[in-house]
């Protein structure tokens, strides 16, 4: 069951940042745009509809993967304070109330949506040789089927934190920088820390 979810995870994890690339055609798209509008009086027409998709799809493709790694914001006030199967139970709760028939929505509405466009061939209509739309319209209910086999996996970690009282691991990833870490990488300590304190306390209180 684990190598299962973290092959799934690892899924999820290749496609959202594969996505991410888009990030980098993005800048180098914005700051085309801005050097043709600004410096050659050249500005392209379509430049704003091409960088809402293609952040739209970077938006919607990385939700799978914020959720494989448990990045979604929450109300951490007090659920960091709970015992795992607490937290396992109200997750549960939530995600078949919630997560479940939301999402399902989502890709079903998406599929409509994407079908219609599709259907008539849909182009932006900002001009009149405009980008198409219905590639990036297809994204939504791609975005939302990824996110649902995500959101399955998350309810069978659930499920198995209620049977054996902690959660299943999830693969490493990026994460933010911890303050203790640091300190030992450059062999700080607290006391050198607050010694620091007082020599800047006193060097503004008597300036030479």
């Amino acid at each position: 069951m684990q190598k299962l979810f973290l092959r799934i995870d690892k899924i999820s994890t290749f496609i959202g940042q594969s996505f991410a690339w888009l990030i980098v055609a993005l800048t180098f798209t914005i700051s085309w745009e801005v050097f043709s509008r600004y410096a050659l009086d050249n500005p392209h027409p379509w430049a704003f509809d091409v960088m809402s998709m293609m952040y739209g799809s970077l938006f919607m493709m990385a939700g799978a993967y914020t959720l494989s790694k448990n990045g979604h914001v929450r109300g951490d006030v007090l659920y960091g304070f709970f015992p795992p199967r607490l937290q396992a139970g109200l997750d549960l709760a939530l995600y078949l109330l919630f997560f479940i028939p939301g999402v399902v929505a989502l890709a079903w509405a998406g599929y409509t949506f994407a079908a219609e466009s599709w259907a008539i061939n849909e182009h932006s209509n900002v001009t009149a040789d405009g980008p198409p739309v219905y590639p990036f319209k297809t994204i939504i209910p791609l975005a939302g089927a990824f996110l649902l086999v995500q959101g399955m996996v998350e309810i069978m970690r659930c499920i198995v934190c209620l049977q054996n009282g902690k959660w299943p691991s999830r693969e490493a990833d990026v994460e933010e920088v911890d303050v203790e870490k640091l300190k030992e990488m450059v062999h700080v300590t607290d006391e050198d820390i607050a010694k620091l304190d007082v020599l800047v306390v006193n060097s503004k209180e008597h300036p030479k």
